[in-house]
């Protein structure tokens, strides 16, 4: 947006309060909180006034700072993941907060009992409300010993998301996929990258030695949640398959999750970096050269979008971040969608390759170098305030 079209954040009170409920926020560290608040940030810096609600974490609460625009509800630990907790349904809380100070429209992130009752309230309230499409939830379910939740999930989803004025998916295919299922009014808006902290430049031969790898070795990456909807037994293997190559040295795991313990009992050997943030993350990330993403539940996958920026070469299935952003054999290895063992053979196919390693990992950061936030953020503005457009103008009309 830009120019006369642009609606004006500071045109009149309350016209620049946009409300953000989601049920996961940093100091949290996953591709939805991140997402959000990417969001959050940029609309803030825009000159909205973006006062957030999210439920109570527990121990990470005690870092997060003093925020007079963020409201914190109760939670309760989330199945599978008890380190973490979704929101209970606030109606009253939220009653209160947009009769006292009403938002000119709200963005729901997530579908839990806290975003559920954010809709019904914005709704009873007249306050337009869009949604986000960030998780595969009815996905999950299959890894979870649930696969006859799917179908059920799927109707409350499309329920939840049709009682929105609006949701906003990462990529045209699921956009697609979700149109197919009933899903009404549907829009892209596609996931940014920070190209300043994800960067080559910071690779780190003092990381690498702490990994017991040198200069000359290749070692290999996985960021993400240890847990089974990630896929994290198919890096191991792919890993495992890799290792009778010569050079290939370290696979390191990034992140925590409910197979943590099980992956440290049964495979010593490797390295697991824990949770990391910042510019610890970019670390890891630019000290690696192979990044490993077999997950088939991503709605988009934010991390190949980093590993690519830090100068990676990626293998992953051909859907969501990859398929927008990879060409196979140029800037990547993508692989058909839920083939394991294809899977396996990429892997070997770019490790297997010295010269084929060396020209993606020139190419991939330029690939996504025109794809940063400022932009994304800017097409989130737009489609908020497209309804107060429309809106104005059928007023000035009357």
């Amino acid at each position: 947006m830009g120019g006369e079209g642009r609606w004006e954040a500071r045109s009149c009170d309350g016209a620049h309060r946009v409300c953000v409920v989601t049920e996961t926020f940093p100091p949290e560290v996953n591709g939805v909180a991140l997402t959000v608040a990417r969001l959050v940030d940029g609309l803030r810096s825009r000159g909205y006034i973006v006062p957030v609600v999210r439920p109570h974490q527990d121990s990470l609460d005690q870092i997060t700072p003093d925020d007079s625009t963020l409201t914190v509800v109760r939670g309760v630990p989330l199945p599978g993941y008890r380190m973490l907790r979704m929101g209970c349904p606030a109606p009253f809380v939220l009653r209160r907060q947009w009769v006292s100070h009403r938002p000119r429209v709200i963005y729901v992130a997530t579908e839990g009992p806290l975003g559920w009752s954010a809709v019904s309230t914005a709704r009873r309230l007249g306050i337009p409300v869009f949604s986000g499409f960030h998780t595969n939830f009815h996905a999950y379910m299959k890894h979870y010993g649930a696969s006859w939740l799917g179908r059920p999930l799927v109707r409350y989803l499309r329920w939840f998301h049709n009682r929105t004025a609006g949701t906003f998916v990462p990529s045209a295919d699921l956009r697609e996929h979700l149109d197919g299922q009933g899903f009404r009014n549907l829009h892209v808006l596609e996931r940014g990258v920070d190209t300043a902290l994800f960067t080559p430049d910071r690779r780190s031969e003092a990381l690498r030695r702490s990994w017991g790898a040198s200069p000359a070795d290749l070692v290999v990456l996985s960021v993400g949640r240890l847990a089974p909807e990630k896929n994290v037994q198919l890096v191991v293997e792919a890993y495992r398959a890799l290792q009778n190559l010569p050079g290939v040295r370290r696979l390191v795991l990034v992140g925590d999750g409910p197979l943590g313990p099980a992956l440290r009992a049964t495979h010593p050997d490797l390295v697991f970096g824990g949770v990391q943030r910042g510019d610890r993350l970019a670390a890891h990330y630019a000290s690696a050269d192979v990044f490993l993403f077999p997950s088939e539940t991503e709605t988009f996958g934010n991390v190949t979008l980093e590993a690519m920026a830090s100068g990676l070469g990626v293998v992953a299935y051909d859907y969501a971040a990859a398929r927008r952003h990879v060409s196979d054999g140029e800037t990547g290895i993508l692989v058909p969608y839920g083939r394991a063992a294809a899977f396996i053979e990429g892997a070997k196919r770019l490790a297997g390759s010295p010269t084929m390693l060396t020209e993606i990992r020139s190419q991939a950061r330029a690939a996504v170098l025109p794809f940063d936030w400022p932009r994304v953020v800017e097409r989130f503005e737009e489609l908020l305030t497209a309804t107060f457009r429309r809106e104005e103008v059928r007023h000035v009309g009357q």
